[in-house]
C-alpha cells in the first residue's frame, strides 16, 4: 500500500504546485490509510475555514486514486496536527453527548459534520452498550444522532 501512498504524495505535490501554494507534502502509511502531511509557508491557508482545503484534497485524492485503496483505508490530509487535535475534540464531544443522553433520556443531535467526523463519533461510542448512533437526513443536511438503545 505504500505504493499508493507514494503516488498520492506525488499527485498532491503537483496539484499544490499548479495551484501556486507554497506547501511541501510528505506521506506515510498508517493503520487508517495514507497520511499526507502538508507543511510550509501557506499552511495557514490550508487550515482556514476549518481546514476545508484539507477536506478538498482528500476528496480529490479519493476521486482520482480511491480504487487503489482497500475499502477500510482512506487518504488523510493533515497540517500542523490539525486532524489529531480535531479527533480528540470529536471524541470529547461524543462522550459529552453520551452523558447528556443518559441524563435526559432524549436524543442528542450534532450539527453539521463531514463523514469523517461522523465516523469518529460513531467509533468512539460503538462500545457503549446503552447508546446507539445513527446518521439522519441526507446530503448537506445529514446529522449524527446519539440516543439510548
Amino acid at each position: 500500500m505504500s505504493d499508493v501512498c507514494q503516488k498520492a504524495e506525488t499527485f498532491l505535490t503537483e496539484v499544490i504546485e499548479d495551484l501556486g501554494f507554497q506547501l511541501d507534502v510528505s506521506s506515510r502509511w498508517i493503520d487508517d490509510g495514507c497520511l499526507l502531511n502538508l507543511s510550509g509557508v501557506d499552511v495557514d491557508m490550508a487550515l482556514s475555514e476549518n481546514a476545508e482545503m484539507l477536506d478538498a484534497f482528500e476528496v480529490l485524492l479519493f476521486q482520482v486514486m480511491g480504487r487503489e485503496l482497500d475499502r477500510e483505508h482512506r487518504f488523510i490530509c493533515d497540517a500542523d496536527g490539525f486532524r489529531q487535535t480535531r479527533k480528540a475534540e470529536l471524541q470529547a464531544m461524543a462522550r459529552f453527548a453520551g452523558e447528556q443522553v443518559r441524563k435526559s433520556g432524549r436524543p442528542f443531535t450534532f450539527g453539521v459534520l463531514n463523514s469523517t467526523e461522523r465516523r469518529i463519533i460513531h467509533l468512539t461510542l460503538q462500545q457503549q452498550e446503552d447508546l446507539a448512533t445513527e446518521s439522519v437526513g441526507a446530503g448537506r443536511e445529514r446529522r449524527l444522532q446519539v440516543r439510548l438503545k
